[in-house]
Protein backbone atom coordinates (compact mmCIF):
# COMPACT_ATOMS: atom_id res chain seq x y z
CA UNK A 1 0.00 0.00 0.00
CA UNK A 2 1.22 3.20 -0.91
CA UNK A 3 1.73 6.49 1.52
CA UNK A 4 0.11 9.74 1.02
CA UNK A 5 3.77 11.35 -0.29
CA UNK A 6 4.03 8.23 -3.06
CA UNK A 7 0.35 8.71 -3.72
CA UNK A 8 0.87 12.03 -3.92
CA UNK A 9 4.03 12.14 -6.27
CA UNK A 10 1.95 9.79 -8.62
CA UNK A 11 -0.84 12.12 -9.38
CA UNK A 12 1.76 15.24 -9.59
CA UNK A 13 3.50 13.08 -12.07
CA UNK A 14 0.14 12.06 -13.97
CA UNK A 15 -0.26 16.23 -14.05
CA UNK A 16 3.16 16.77 -15.57
CA UNK A 17 2.60 13.97 -18.35
CA UNK A 18 -0.52 15.38 -19.22
CA UNK A 19 0.49 18.77 -19.12
CA UNK A 20 2.98 18.14 -21.41
CA UNK A 21 1.19 16.59 -24.19
CA UNK A 22 0.32 13.12 -22.80
CA UNK A 23 -3.35 12.27 -23.44
CA UNK A 24 -3.89 9.23 -21.97
CA UNK A 25 -2.66 11.10 -18.27
CA UNK A 26 -5.13 14.11 -18.83
CA UNK A 27 -7.77 10.77 -19.44
CA UNK A 28 -6.61 9.47 -16.04
CA UNK A 29 -7.03 12.86 -14.37
CA UNK A 30 -10.53 13.29 -15.83
CA UNK A 31 -11.30 10.09 -14.80
CA UNK A 32 -10.12 11.38 -11.00
CA UNK A 33 -12.21 14.65 -10.97
CA UNK A 34 -14.88 13.80 -13.07
CA UNK A 35 -17.43 12.90 -10.26
CA UNK A 36 -16.39 15.92 -8.27
CA UNK A 37 -16.76 18.12 -11.03
CA UNK A 38 -19.98 16.77 -12.06
CA UNK A 39 -21.62 16.92 -8.51
CA UNK A 40 -20.47 20.42 -8.55
CA UNK A 41 -22.12 21.07 -12.13
CA UNK A 42 -25.31 19.35 -10.40
CA UNK A 43 -25.88 20.65 -7.31
CA UNK A 44 -25.26 24.89 -8.91
CA UNK A 45 -27.33 24.42 -11.95
CA UNK A 46 -30.14 21.59 -10.98
CA UNK A 47 -30.15 20.40 -14.43
CA UNK A 48 -28.55 16.90 -15.56
CA UNK A 49 -28.14 18.27 -19.24
CA UNK A 50 -26.74 21.94 -18.10
CA UNK A 51 -24.06 20.21 -15.94
CA UNK A 52 -23.28 17.59 -18.54
CA UNK A 53 -22.40 20.42 -20.88
CA UNK A 54 -20.68 22.39 -18.41
CA UNK A 55 -18.27 19.50 -17.01
CA UNK A 56 -17.85 18.79 -20.89
CA UNK A 57 -17.03 22.46 -22.07
CA UNK A 58 -14.74 22.94 -18.87
CA UNK A 59 -12.94 19.58 -19.53
CA UNK A 60 -12.36 20.58 -23.36
CA UNK A 61 -10.82 24.08 -22.31
CA UNK A 62 -8.82 22.10 -20.05
CA UNK A 63 -7.61 19.44 -22.26
CA UNK A 64 -6.79 22.53 -24.67
CA UNK A 65 -4.97 24.72 -22.32
CA UNK A 66 -3.43 22.38 -19.90
CA UNK A 67 -0.45 23.53 -20.94
CA UNK A 68 -0.92 26.91 -19.18
CA UNK A 69 -1.24 25.49 -16.16
CA UNK A 70 1.63 26.79 -14.24
CA UNK A 71 2.19 24.28 -11.24
CA UNK A 72 0.86 20.60 -11.24
CA UNK A 73 -0.18 20.94 -7.44
CA UNK A 74 -2.55 23.63 -9.01
CA UNK A 75 -4.63 21.47 -11.22
CA UNK A 76 -8.02 20.48 -8.80
CA UNK A 77 -8.39 24.07 -8.29
CA UNK A 78 -7.48 25.29 -11.51
CA UNK A 79 -10.01 23.09 -13.74
CA UNK A 80 -13.03 23.81 -10.88
CA UNK A 81 -12.59 27.48 -11.27
CA UNK A 82 -12.51 26.29 -14.92
CA UNK A 83 -16.08 24.71 -14.26
CA UNK A 84 -16.93 27.73 -11.66
CA UNK A 85 -16.96 29.78 -14.76
CA UNK A 86 -18.83 27.92 -16.78
CA UNK A 87 -21.59 27.26 -14.54
CA UNK A 88 -21.78 30.76 -13.62
CA UNK A 89 -22.27 31.70 -17.46
CA UNK A 90 -24.83 28.99 -17.17
CA UNK A 91 -26.70 30.48 -14.14
CA UNK A 92 -26.83 34.39 -16.29
CA UNK A 93 -28.36 32.35 -19.62
CA UNK A 94 -31.04 30.81 -16.77
CA UNK A 95 -32.03 34.80 -15.88
CA UNK A 96 -32.66 35.56 -19.45
CA UNK A 97 -34.97 32.64 -20.19
CA UNK A 98 -38.67 33.04 -19.77
CA UNK A 99 -38.94 29.01 -18.21
CA UNK A 100 -38.99 28.47 -14.98
CA UNK A 101 -35.37 28.15 -13.19
CA UNK A 102 -33.98 25.09 -11.11
CA UNK A 103 -34.34 24.24 -7.69
CA UNK A 104 -32.64 26.10 -5.38
CA UNK A 105 -28.86 26.13 -4.32
CA UNK A 106 -28.15 23.06 -0.71
CA UNK A 107 -30.34 24.50 2.35
CA UNK A 108 -26.83 25.64 3.53
CA UNK A 109 -26.32 28.17 2.05
CA UNK A 110 -29.17 30.01 3.43
CA UNK A 111 -30.31 29.25 6.61
CA UNK A 112 -29.92 26.52 9.04
CA UNK A 113 -32.96 25.74 9.70
CA UNK A 114 -35.18 27.46 7.46
CA UNK A 115 -36.52 26.31 4.18
CA UNK A 116 -36.47 29.11 0.54
CA UNK A 117 -38.96 29.36 -1.59
CA UNK A 118 -38.65 29.37 -5.29
CA UNK A 119 -38.68 32.59 -5.36
CA UNK A 120 -35.97 33.68 -3.01
CA UNK A 121 -33.38 31.16 -4.71
CA UNK A 122 -32.24 33.07 -7.48
CA UNK A 123 -31.14 35.68 -5.20
CA UNK A 124 -29.22 32.72 -3.14
CA UNK A 125 -27.45 31.99 -6.93
CA UNK A 126 -26.66 35.51 -7.47
CA UNK A 127 -25.37 36.27 -3.92
CA UNK A 128 -23.23 33.03 -4.09
CA UNK A 129 -22.00 34.74 -7.56
CA UNK A 130 -21.18 38.18 -5.80
CA UNK A 131 -18.71 36.47 -3.47
CA UNK A 132 -15.25 36.92 -3.88
CA UNK A 133 -13.97 33.80 -6.33
CA UNK A 134 -12.00 32.45 -3.30
CA UNK A 135 -14.58 31.92 -1.31
CA UNK A 136 -17.34 30.94 -4.02
CA UNK A 137 -14.63 28.32 -4.67
CA UNK A 138 -14.30 27.19 -1.08
CA UNK A 139 -18.25 26.75 -0.23
CA UNK A 140 -18.17 24.78 -3.61
CA UNK A 141 -15.87 22.73 -3.07
CA UNK A 142 -17.27 21.51 0.63
CA UNK A 143 -21.12 22.05 -0.37
CA UNK A 144 -20.96 20.84 -3.96
CA UNK A 145 -18.00 18.11 -4.60
CA UNK A 146 -17.85 16.94 -0.38
CA UNK A 147 -14.49 18.05 0.01
CA UNK A 148 -13.78 18.80 3.92
CA UNK A 149 -12.14 21.80 5.05
CA UNK A 150 -8.57 19.88 5.35
CA UNK A 151 -9.19 18.85 1.74
CA UNK A 152 -9.93 21.96 0.40
CA UNK A 153 -6.80 24.22 2.13
CA UNK A 154 -4.67 21.14 0.79
CA UNK A 155 -5.74 21.69 -3.03
CA UNK A 156 -6.38 25.37 -2.26
CA UNK A 157 -2.42 25.80 -0.77
CA UNK A 158 -4.43 27.58 2.80
CA UNK A 159 -4.50 27.21 6.23
CA UNK A 160 -7.47 24.81 7.01
CA UNK A 161 -8.75 27.04 10.05
CA UNK A 162 -8.76 29.92 7.43
CA UNK A 163 -11.01 27.66 5.03
CA UNK A 164 -13.66 27.07 8.30
CA UNK A 165 -13.41 31.07 8.49
CA UNK A 166 -13.76 31.72 5.06
CA UNK A 167 -16.68 29.78 4.16
CA UNK A 168 -18.12 30.56 7.64
CA UNK A 169 -17.89 34.22 7.22
CA UNK A 170 -19.27 34.05 3.60
CA UNK A 171 -22.14 31.91 4.47
CA UNK A 172 -23.12 34.71 7.07
CA UNK A 173 -22.67 37.43 4.45
CA UNK A 174 -25.01 35.89 2.19
CA UNK A 175 -27.56 35.43 4.74
CA UNK A 176 -27.66 38.74 5.83
CA UNK A 177 -27.84 40.13 2.44
CA UNK A 178 -30.51 37.79 1.77
CA UNK A 179 -32.88 38.72 4.95
CA UNK A 180 -31.78 42.67 3.60
CA UNK A 181 -33.50 42.00 0.04
CA UNK A 182 -36.65 39.94 1.76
Amino acid sequence: MQNWEEVMENYLEVVHRAKHGDAKAFADLYREVYEDLYRFAIYTLKNSADAQDVVSDTVMDAFSSIRKLRSEEAFRGWIFRILSNKCKKKLKEYVNKSAPLPEELPQQLITQEGLVDSAEHLQVRMLFWDLPQEDRMIIAMHLFAGYTSKETASLLRMNENTVRSRESRALKKMREKLMEEL
